[in-house]
């Protein structure tokens, strides 16, 4: 899988997770902040999509996590994330 379609899938993830239907993937901006000024999720949401990307790849993010802020900040951070937990 290419990252340009990791990123399409993880959008998508997104929007079936938390219930965007009204949102497209290409709506949502690779670099763009998932939270706040950017999407504008929130910690709920957070952690429904941790449950979701868990389940769908396997990668477990740890809420206490210091890094955790930083896998989440954008599409491509967390296509970084579920990239480097990959087998080789």
């Amino acid at each position: 899988m290419t990252h340009t379609e990791l990123r399409l899938e993880i959008k998508q993830l997104i929007i079936d997770s938390l219930d965007l239907e009204d949102l497209s993937p290409e709506e949502i901006i690779d670099d763009e902040p998932l939270f706040n000024d950017g999407l504008g999720l929130d910690s709920i949401d957070a952690l429904e999509l941790g449950l979701a990307i868990k389940k769908r790849y396997g990668v477990k993010i740890d809420a206490n996590s210091e890094n955790t802020k930083q896998h989440f900040a954008s599409i491509t951070s967390l296509c970084a994330l579920i990239v480097s937990h990959e087998p080789a």
